[in-house]
């Protein structure tokens, strides 16, 4: 089912994409939605405030473990985002998702594929995937 939602996904962005066709155009625009959906979150904390960043370094112990670390370190994020922001950051995000799907379109690669490859490799390597 989840495979079939992708698929309609990406054939729904494949018939309405007309303009931005080009690669570039498409990479631009990805790249566009992305920072719309930065904006649209920053918006909240700055202009709506329903949510708040408190950004500090990250405090853990030392002898913790990659598995402990998930205890001990935070979004930075308090409150949540109130019904007009949550639309707001949605919407954005789906149209970087419009993007992304047309970027697929563009190189013959399935979303869905991709998404399995992705949570199998992060099943295989856990929370030693992003180890840094």
């Amino acid at each position: 089912m989840k495979d079939l939602l992708c698929d309609q996904f990406q054939d729904t962005v494949n018939e309405y994409l007309i303009r931005h066709r080009s690669v570039l155009d498409i990479m631009a625009k990805l790249q566009e939605s992305q920072a719309r959906v930065n904006r649209a979150i920053t918006k909240a904390v700055t202009s709506c405030g329903c949510v708040q960043v408190h950004a500090t370094r990250q405090q853990y112990p030392a002898d913790a473990t990659l598995e402990q670390l998930r205890d001990h370190v935070q979004s930075h994020v308090s409150g949540k985002l109130c019904d007009h922001c949550r639309e707001v950051v949605e919407a954005e995000l789906g149209n970087s998702l419009f993007y992304l799907a047309a970027l697929c379109n563009t190189f013959d690669l399935n979303l869905y594929d991709i998404i399995l490859q992705e949570q199998k490799k992060l099943s295989a390597l856990g929370v030693y995937n992003f180890a840094d």
